[in-house]
């Protein structure tokens, strides 16, 4: 099996055409092809249904899929490592964070990382915590900031816990509010607006009210982040949201939760077998630097502890219906 097989297969995997991927890889289409067949004939499967028009990976092709995507990501982390000898001269730095995150601290460390390695280039996946463990696991980024639970118990991260958020109510300031802070059962005939499927905050919300013995009632769901923060701005409803996530939005009002405080833990993530690049380790030294020197000013957001460091216990990670996925 060789790596120039493994390049071809990815090519024709991501365009599902053979033409257009050897155009991709800079490759007559009949040499492609014929790398493609020795690779099927060394593995004892074929890799690809051929009609024409319609390029579809086989049950093989599927279950190869993914350690080729790891293969070649690992392969270009190698590669890239050899380079940031230069003093961190030039290279690349691959994050991932969720939604929530992409602002605040986070963006400042970017502007802190760029400031002292300009050469580095910089790309960001903003996703869901879950999906950025999976690309994590494929080699596709090479650090994460996501949300506990999602990452504890995986032998395959290694993470550090280094915020604790508290998880408030969005309201629009321009409605009066008689309730200093909500209990789950305050949720009942208030109308929601609610995130799309996939987001824990939303699980977390309809397990936290059922537990309490109520279906909650929704104005609108769908949205992500800045959609349901701006619905509940309109005066459509409220929302269970992070804490940091208020910090710029004057039109809003965070209530928080009467004891015991939701809460979630954020930590930085990155795969156990392969060592973080030199980039990943500076930015990580960066993010916690800013993180703690804010700590020590007092400049963290309301509703955010710095924990970098610590291990969070049950009550603290959000085992009880505390976790946000974005």
């Amino acid at each position: 099996m060789q790596l120039q097989q493994l390049v071809y297969f990815l090519a024709v995997a991501r365009t599902r055409h053979f033409t257009r991927a050897a155009e991709a890889t800079h490759v007559a289409q009949p040499s492609l092809s014929k790398q493609i067949h020795c690779l099927e004939r060394e593995l004892g499967s074929e890799l690809f249904h051929r009609a024409r028009g319609n390029v579809t990976l086989t049950p093989a092709g599927e279950v190869l899929l993914p350690f080729v995507k790891r293969i070649l990501a690992d392969v270009e982390t190698a590669r890239l490592q050899v380079h940031e000898l230069a003093e961190l001269r030039r290279g690349r730095l691959r994050l991932g964070a969720t939604p929530s995150l992409c602002t605040g601290p986070f963006a400042h460390a970017l502007a802190m990382f760029r400031q002292r390695y300009p050469g580095i280039e910089l790309i960001i996946d903003e996703s869901g915590s879950r999906d950025l463990v999976r690309q994590l696991a494929e080699g596709a980024i090479d650090l994460a900031m996501i949300t506990s639970p999602v990452h504890r118990g995986d032998p395959t991260l290694d993470t550090v816990p280094i915020l604790r958020e508290q998880l408030a109510v969005a309201v629009p300031r321009s409605v009066p509010l008689e309730l200093n802070s909500f209990r789950v059962e305050d949720l009942r005939d208030r109308p929601l607006v609610m995130f799309r499927e996939g987001y824990d905050l939303r699980s977390m919300t309809l397990t936290a009210c059922q537990r309490a013995g109520f279906t909650p009632r929704f104005a609108i769901e769908g949205g992500e982040m800045d959609a349901v923060l701006s619905f509940v701005e309109a005066g459509l409803g409220i929302a269970v949201v992070p804490s940091m996530v208020l910090q710029d939005r004057p039109k809003l009002c965070g209530v928080p939760f009467a004891p015991p405080v939701p809460v979630r833990t954020i930590a930085l993530a990155h795969r156990t077998d392969v060592r973080p690049t030199r980039a990943a380790e500076e930015f990580r030294s960066t993010l916690l630097q800013l993180l703690s020197g804010a700590n020590k000013q007092g400049g963290l957001p309301n509703g955010v502890e710095f924990i970098a460091g610590s291990q969070p216990t049950d009550d603290q990670s959000g085992q009880t219906s505390t976790s946000s996925d974005h």
